[in-house]
């Protein structure tokens, strides 16, 4: 029995999740429903696909995802159903799934999503994708403001009653996609940018311990530093190696580096915001 694992940015206040969870309830009441994250900033793709970037992972092989993220529900998007890395996905085309799609298969040990793998990904190399256009896996009447609870979420118990991706409609030749961006090397030194800001306002960046290699006159013997914003982040093998209060970079449970503050938040403290760029001091 494949677990079905929800991420979307509808929160915990309001019956929205609960009523998704009804819904697969109803069709599949063994199924096995995991909350991966519903405080994903609302409307905001880019955050909700590099949820299920750094953690699709650390699932069985089977497991369905389900990510609603989808500020243009109702509109001419359509409903994916997308298999890869031996896991489906289902959400909105919108670029929501793409990280994911196009992070290659799942590995071993830290930097497992380099950002060099993060290229476009194609049908072919995704596996099979199709359009959620079945009126049988949708419910009766779905209207066009709720596809999490009318078009996602019964697709997914559907699924995992084992019907065949191409009962659920037409073969999609192409997806939305979000462009990843890649570390780059320049006169002696590397940079990146920060990708994700976590609600611990730690900074996760696109580089990866592998990305600060082999740079002329740097390396880790010499004290490797980060810099954004004029800041430095001396890099450390864990938070505690800063004193309390104190910038580092450290490499993350997502395989990325990132800058934090021991005990603090280093986003608030010092401006730091997806997009801004980092270097090798």
């Amino acid at each position: 029995m494949s677990c079905i694992a929800l991420l979307t940015d509808f929160g915990t206040e309001d019956w929205f999740v609960g009523t998704m969870k009804g819904v697969i309830a109803s069709i599949n009441p063994k199924a096995h429903v995991i909350d991966l994250c519903h405080d994903i900033p609302p409307g905001d793709i880019r955050s909700g696909a590099f949820g299920l970037l750094a953690s699709y992972p650390y699932f069985p092989r089977g497991t369905i995802f389900v990510a609603v993220v989808d500020p243009g529900v109702g509109g001419p998007r359509e409903a994916l159903l997308a298999e890869a890395h031996g896991r489906h996905f289902i959400g909105p085309d919108n670029g929501l799934l793409s990280y994911a799609l196009a992070g290659g298969p799942p590995g071993t040990g830290g930097a497992r999503h380099h950002a060099s793998a993060l290229k476009p990904a194609s049908p072919d190399a995704v596996g099979r994708i199709r359009v959620i256009e079945n009126p049988a896996y949708r419910l009766p009447d779905a209207g066009s403001t709720f596809h999490g609870r009318d078009v996602f979420a019964p697709a997914a118990a559907h699924l995992s009653l084992g019907k065949t991706m191409g009962s659920f409609g037409k073969r999609k030749e192409d997806f939305q996609e979000l462009a990843f961006p890649v570390p780059y090397k320049l006169r002696g030194t590397v940079s990146g940018e920060i990708v994700h800001v976590d609600r611990f306002g730690n900074a996760i960046t696109n580089l990866t311990p592998r990305d600060l290699e082999g740079v002329p006159g740097k390396s880790a013997a010499k004290g490797l530093i980060l810099k954004v914003r004029g800041k430095a982040f001396p890099l450390a093998g864990f938070y505690a190696q800063a004193a309390l209060g104190k910038p580092l970079s450290v490499p993350g449970s997502s395989g990325f580096l990132e800058l934090s503050v021991n005990g603090g938040n280093a986003a608030r403290k010092f401006g730091l915001k997806r997009g801004d760029t980092v270097k090798l001091a």
